[in-house]
């Protein structure tokens, strides 16, 4: 429910369609691998675990999406302090990291250097986003979704 609801509010605002993505803390890559069956041109799944990058692989490559996938496994703010000189373009990053996860402040900062990147938050309560634009926030059970901009930041 929580993925279809943010892709969709995505794919409202143009977001979706032949953009770059990360999804940081990937998982299983379920939120990568949904950015490409809807259409964005590029997707970096970012993981360090090495059970949930042997995971991905296997998703991607049964799904037939790893042409349009790139898996890094490593931590996922080394991947971001890398920033847009090392990988290129970024339009959205979809973060959902374990609920325990206390190291917003320094990844937002890191995110915030790729302009006007839309960061799409998943967490156990509101973010506290000094420096970036809330454009909207909805809870799903024991989830909160944040939709966030740099401030000032406008949508290329």
């Amino acid at each position: 429910m929580v993925r279809a609801a943010v892709f969709n509010s995505l794919e409202a605002r143009g977001l979706v369609e032949g953009a770059r993505m990360v999804d940081l803390f990937a998982g299983s890559g379920a939120l990568g691998i949904e950015a490409v069956s809807r259409g964005a041109a590029h997707v970096v799944l970012v993981e360090r675990d090495r059970r949930a990058v042997a995971a991905i692989r296997e998703n991607l490559t049964a799904l037939g999406v790893a042409g349009a996938a790139t898996l890094a496994a490593v931590d996922a703010a080394a991947w971001v302090a890398q920033g847009p000189e090392v990988h290129g373009r970024l339009d959205v990053a979809l973060v959902d990291p374990p609920y325990r996860f206390d190291g917003w402040p320094g990844l937002l900062d890191g995110l915030a250097a790729w302009g006007a990147v839309t960061v799409v938050a998943e967490s156990d309560g509101p973010l506290e986003a000094p420096g970036w634009d809330v454009l909207g926030v909805k809870r799903y059970g024991g989830t909160v979704v944040s939709q966030l901009r740099p401030r000032g930041a406008q949508h290329l």
